[in-house]
């Protein structure tokens, strides 16, 4: 039951789906993920705590840098299932479109252009 309340919890927020909708063929710093979501580090923070707390990303520090992706699938019974949930309902939602869109110039940039502007990473 504790299992499937994270990952409940981690998905009744939109900004926490954006990133997960992000993370789904790609592995992001999170100043990368700060930059298109357009929000706070400490916010962002949390957010990808919850989702580490679900078990649905897994993250790894190199450096000062903390890179995010999805966390693989086969590590728990509910993940896959919900993993695939989430892309068939979202992923030709116009929001998700716009952060892919949004993405693919942030890809264009050196993460540590992006983290220098926002002060810090991680």
């Amino acid at each position: 039951m504790r299992e499937f309340m994270d990952i409940a919890k981690a998905l009744a927020d939109e900004n926490r789906v954006r990133a997960l909708m992000i993370l789904k063929d790609t592995e992001l710093c999170v100043c990368q993920i700060i930059e298109l979501l357009g929000l706070a580090p400490s916010t962002v923070s949390k957010h990808m705590a919850i989702l580490r707390q679900a078990r649905l990303v897994e993250g790894r520090k190199e450096g000062r840098w903390i890179h995010y992706r999805r966390a693989d699938a086969e590590s728990s019974p509910y993940l896959a299932d919900t993993l695939a949930w989430l892309d068939q309902c979202l992923e030709n939602n116009a929001t998700t479109r716009a952060d892919c869109k949004k993405l693919k110039e942030i890809l264009k940039v050196d993460p540590e252009e992006i983290c220098k502007r926002q002060a810090k990473c991680g």
